[in-house]
């Protein structure tokens, strides 16, 4: 259960022997092609990319902005709070 399996290995006969080619006719060797499909950019597709990106960089920006400016109210509200609470104990205190 815990054994590696290992696929067996490649069968293919070996390359045949064959005679020497004079150098002259050789022919140069190609680049070989990939497998893969390649994406190509129009100058449509990639204004559309650079739109999307600017776009989601300006949303992500204005969320970050947003979430800082709720988080300096809640702080400057608690402040004051604090001051208030404080005031009121302290007349409590001068009462008695």
């Amino acid at each position: 259960m815990f054994t590696p399996r290992y696929p067996t290995p490649d069968t293919a006969p070996p390359p045949a022997q064959s005679t020497p080619v004079p150098a002259a006719d050789i022919p140069a060797p190609l680049a070989p092609v990939s497998a893969r499909p390649m994406v190509q950019l129009t100058p449509g597709s990639a204004l559309a990319l650079v739109g999307g990106g600017t776009a989601v960089v300006l949303v992500v920006g204005a969320v970050l902005v947003s979430m800082l400016l709720a988080v300096a109210v809640t702080g400057i509200s608690v402040a004051v709070v604090a001051v208030v609470l404080r005031l009121l104990l302290k007349d409590l205190n001068n009462q008695r």
